[in-house]
């Protein structure tokens, strides 16, 4: 069964526009198109749209919900597992605000006193759910695969890889103090990440975002960036991150 574009637009209570600009920007395209130029959506369009529609409500930019719909390990199943965690913690954060709206207007009053701690409870402008599943689906399978790249390589292979590697360790050191979005380190970083492409797998932004996450998480990581300089690990997870939005 086919709907045409202004029944699912009807259905989802969207406008039309709205299906139109994700068929022109390659987010959703419908199954096919009538020689009339109707666009029918199957019911495997009406999935996709409703998980972009939930990533949408968490606050996820359509670059972004593109970039992690169309990922090789994108799963439908997994992503709304993903969402419902993020819905709950959204729902948590509102009954939080809710709570901290009614207790300000009663401290207004001189009914109560709150603490400055108080006056913020769930405010919350991170997307740490999301950030702890990227860490754990596109970090940690990146490095799994790195590793056993290397396992097989030979000691002269891993000796080169390893001198190239720690160049751009050292390049990336002299620029601590400076911003991850300053073309100095934007270039280094451009550089790290098509030694990983050129030498290990075509790494995805998503994955190479993840990566940048896991190296200030894994103290193992942590320990053995930092000896090229204090700081040098969160310089260049915040200069990935840079990179992948600038990419998007």
């Amino acid at each position: 069964m086919t709907m045409r574009v202004k029944e699912v637009a009807d259905l989802i209570g969207i406008s039309t526009r709205t299906l139109h600009h994700y068929d022109q920007i390659g987010l959703l395209s419908p199954q096919k198109t009538t020689s009339a130029g109707y666009r029918l959506y199957s019911e495997e369009n009406l999935k996709t749209l409703q998980q972009i529609l939930f990533f949408k409500e968490l606050g996820f930019p359509l670059k972004e919900i593109k970039e992690i719909i169309f990922s090789p390990s994108f799963n439908q199943q997994e992503a709304l597992l993903l969402q419902l965690k993020m819905l709950v913690e959204k729902r948590n954060n509102i009954d939080k605000m809710i709570k901290t709206v009614d207790k300000t207007i009663k401290h207004m009053s001189g009914e109560i006193k709150m603490t400055n701690e108080e006056k913020f409870e769930g405010i919350n402008f991170s997307h740490k759910a999301y950030e702890q599943e990227a860490r754990k689906r596109w970090g940690n399978q990146s490095v799994e695969h790195l590793n056993e790249k290397i396992k097989i390589m030979s000691k002269a292979e891993q000796n080169s890889l390893s001198k190239r590697w720690v160049t751009i360790f050292k390049k990336l050191a002299l620029f601590c103090d400076y911003s991850a979005e300053s073309q100095d380190v934007q270039a280094i970083i451009k550089e790290w990440y098509d030694f990983l492409n050129e030498n290990f797998k075509n790494y995805s932004l998503d994955e190479f975002y993840g990566l940048g996450l896991l190296y200030m998480e894994d103290e193992r990581f942590t320990k053995n960036i930092e000896q090229y300089g204090a700081g040098l690990t969160r310089l260049m997870s915040e200069a990935m991150k840079v990179f992948v939005d600038n990419q998007k």
